[in-house]
């Protein structure tokens, strides 16, 4: 009695790719109560006696006796043997109804006929058996397989004693109809159309008739030993797990004499030979290889390229966040230009919206993080053959709009984002400015009704040269929108190397000095707008500073 139990009953999921047709378990039941014990102990004081010439030891054990105690079975997969019970019961044909039943009739009587049973405790249930679904997957727990017998936990006797409610009970409104909110009974139209997803699952069970000897057939003494369950894709469900290196599990059975049982649970599934192996290792090769050839018959080997003289431009851009705005629950309305030469895709829209984000103080400043994702696709193509013209790359105006709980907005600043000549990834920080109204009206209404100046043409953003108006009719903050772009750029050019040493090219051509280009271009613009401050600095100076400006630089350059 110092065996070691296994007490580790849950369920064991296993994956294969074989049949499952060609599972092959070994079950064997053994009975450790003290009666076997004491035919045990007796059995050996005979074989002392008998090496000394004293009795025979057939006078003490028989072979049958021998068989209760112990039985041992190769089940296979629905492999069926009748127990004791089903033995008696189908041998009468008048209770076959079924024709289940009559196969079973024949069957049984042939075993008669023969003599050849192999089993007597150990029998089985198939997933056509009418017993196989009544018996539930879980009873293995409840009082086999156990060491000590299982006592309900503290919820679960508390909810026994709960009433049930009445699924039929209506409610108080007569108008109101009644449904049910648990089908006990679905139909398979109700299945399909509820997309329950319910796989469907073959059951086997192995059972063991533990009664004492000489009384076997009775359902009482029926124990649940093993079950197996297995669907279509290879999963195969076994409970309890195989007694691989593992002690036996333990059985103890109701009544008044409560007999302990041993059971061992084997995997004996024939082991594929070396030859079908490799025959399925290759088919499977050969099967993935025909696969990946169909992907590629679909996909194709040439490389998706644009035509000669056109330079595809590809922007996968985020707008990050938006920090150091006055109110809060912000959202972005952009667009982007395309300058001449330049064409987008007819389907592709170039307009967005952004969600609505509230604001998050980090530090002195309230931050709104969008995380909205934008793409865009742009082809340029020159039309004119001429060295010294520069592209002009397309851009992105913005504006930020404040949205309240009185559904009033606010233009709350403008910006613009210029595309960048070179590939890779770029993080730009735009700053944004508005328009200003100056006036205690102005400001009451934007504060009470809503609303604010705007600009009628958003291309105004970026300070046209035609602008003569000053700047004093307009506010440049310190609000800040982060924009996080990845640029492409795919061409020919970039792959043919011949186009690359011709003197005289086409502007598109000329891909290689595009980030130089754009450098310069960026340097006039920077410069263009330092001056434009300097003239208004200029002119917001008071005139006789000026003057006396001028006087002083005379009088200076004559004493020199």
């Amino acid at each position: 009695m110092a065996d070691f139990w296994n007490t580790d009953t849950g369920e064991a999921v296993y994956r294969s790719r074989d049949a499952v047709k060609n599972l092959k378990i070994k079950v064997r039941i053994e009975r450790v109560t003290s009666t076997a014990a004491l035919s045990q102990h007796l059995q050996q004081e005979v074989l002392s006696q008998e090496d000394r010439g004293a009795i025979e030891l057939k006078t003490l054990t028989s072979k049958g006796q021998q068989g209760d105690n112990e039985e041992e079975l190769e089940v296979g997969w629905q492999e069926k043997f009748f127990s004791q019970y089903e033995m008696e019961l189908f041998q009468n044909e008048a209770v076959c109804q079924t024709p289940l039943d009559q196969q079973y009739h024949t069957e049984v009587k042939a075993l008669k006929k023969a003599k050849s049973r192999r089993n007597h405790r150990i029998f089985t249930y198939t997933d056509h058996d009418r017993y196989t679904n009544c018996l539930p997957f879980s009873q293995l727990d409840s009082d086999l397989l156990m060491t000590s017998k299982s006592t309900p936990t503290f919820l679960a006797e508390r909810m026994a004693s709960i009433k049930h409610r009445r699924q039929d009970r209506r409610t108080m409104d007569s108008t109101i109809p009644k449904s049910k909110i648990i089908n006990w009974e679905p139909t398979d139209d109700f299945v399909k159309n509820s997309r329950v997803v319910n796989n469907a699952m073959q059951t086997m069970h192995i059972m063991g008739d533990l009664g004492p000897p000489g009384r076997l057939g009775v359902k009482e003494n029926e124990y649940l030993l093993l079950t197996i369950k297995t669907d279509g894709s290879g999963t195969v469900i076994v409970k309890p797990d195989f007694n691989t290196d593992k002690g036996p599990y333990r059985i103890v059975t109701k009544g008044e004499k409560r007999e302990v049982w041993r059971l061992i649970v084997k995997n004996i599934s024939p082991t594929m030979k070396t030859e079908d192996k490799d025959r399925e290792q290759n088919m499977y090769k050969d099967l993935y290889t025909r696969h990946k050839e169909y992907l590629n018959s679909l996909v194709g080997q040439d490389f998706e390229m644009p035509p000669a003289g056109i330079l595809r431009y590809l922007v996968n851009g985020e707008i990050v966040s938006a920090q150091g705005f006055e109110y809060d629950n912000l959202y972005i309305h952009f667009f982007m230009e395309l300058p001449s030469n330049w064409s987008s895709l007819p389907f592709q829209s170039l307009s967005g919206v952004t969600q609505t984000c509230r604001t998050k103080t980090i530090g002195k400043e309230n931050v709104a993080f969008f995380s909205f994702p934008f793409s865009y696709e742009a082809f340029y193509m020159s039309e004119k053959e001429s060295e010294g013209t520069v592209p002009q790359w397309p851009m992105i105006y913005f504006k930020v709009l404040s949205l309240d709980s009185w559904q009033r907005y606010r233009t709350e600043g403008y910006g613009y984002v210029l595309f960048p000549s070179e590939p890779g990834n770029h993080v730009i920080t735009c700053h944004t400015w508005r328009p200003l109204q100056r006036g205690t009206v102005s400001t009451l209404r934007c504060f009470f009704i809503g609303g604010s100046p705007e600009l009628e043409d958003l291309s105004y953003v970026r300070i046209p040269g035609t602008f003569k108006v000053g700047l004093s009719h307009f506010v440049r903050l310190l609000m800040i929108v982060t924009f996080n772009l990845h640029c492409i750029q795919q061409a020919r050019s970039f792959v043919d190397a011949t186009m690359m040493k011709k003197r005289r090219q086409k502007v598109f051509d000329q891909l290689g000095g595009f980030s130089q280009q754009g450098a310069v271009c960026s340097i006039l613009e920077a410069f263009h707008r330092v001056r434009k401050k300097m003239q208004e600095a200029r002119e917001a100076l008071p005139r006789d500073l000026i003057n006396a400006t001028a006087q002083l630089h005379i009088e200076s350059s004559t004493s020199a």
